[in-house]
């Protein structure tokens, strides 16, 4: 009996959503940095702070957006292959202005799109279980993916453990809990198998090849 999934609508939709959802701040930062910029009533050092905040949103929003075209868009065509390091200057980026370091210990060599598509996501999910902050260490065994995140009560979200697992009403899916949806379906396309357990203190992302 195979399990239930998310039409193919219904993904997209909600796959869009995510990529709004993260590039919205930064945008609307530099929104409010050109208003304030060009309030005929502000003196000159307001306006170069206002230009500074353009800047900095800006550079965030194109970092946000080159890791999104990996980690969700086409990425090439089909069956194409990414350089991981060059994944992890895009994830270097990512991270830049959130409270998570990261510690980009894979290969640099050529991998399956799906993959680094795949790693990709494992970051995001990582981050999710250190919300107050800490650091996310990706790495690559043989075949064995892992994002280790350590950091200030990490733990594994209930409602991402559910989806993973399988376990999720997947009605009760949203532009946040589409993401690790995703990373389940690109763990399979890789015959791998995903995860997400707490080991000790530290939450890992796991990604094996599958027994079955």
């Amino acid at each position: 009996m195979s399990e239930p999934r998310l039409s193919d609508l219904d993904l997209a939709a909600l796959l869009c959503s995510r990529v709004c959802h993260d590039i919205i701040s930064p945008v609307g930062a530099i929104a409010n940095g050109l208003e304030l910029y060009d309030d005929p009533e502000v003196d000159a050092e307001t306006r170069a702070t206002a230009l500074d905040m353009v800047r900095t949103s800006a550079r965030t929003a194109a970092a946000k957006l080159k890791f999104c075209r990996i980690a969700f868009g086409a990425a090439g065509s089909a069956g194409a292959i990414i350089d991981m390091g060059e994944a992890g200057e895009m994830a270097k980026g990512f991270v830049a202005s959130e409270k998570v370091k990261l510690d980009w210990q894979m290969p640099r060599e050529n991998r399956p799109k799906q993959e680094v598509k795949l790693a990709l996501n494992m970051l995001l999910m990582a981050m999710a279980g250190v919300p107050r902050g800490g650091t996310v260490t990706m790495a690559l065994d043989g075949g064995t993916f892992t994002a280790r995140a350590q950091g200030d009560r990490a733990k594994v979200p209930e409602a991402i453990s559910q989806v993973v697992t399988g376990t999720a009403d997947l009605a009760t899916l949203d532009a946040r809990l589409v993401q690790p949806y995703y990373a389940r379906l690109l763990a399979q396309s890789a015959g791998l198998k995903l995860s997400m357990d707490m080991d000790g203190a530290d939450v890992l992302v796991k990604a094996e090849p599958s027994l079955s």
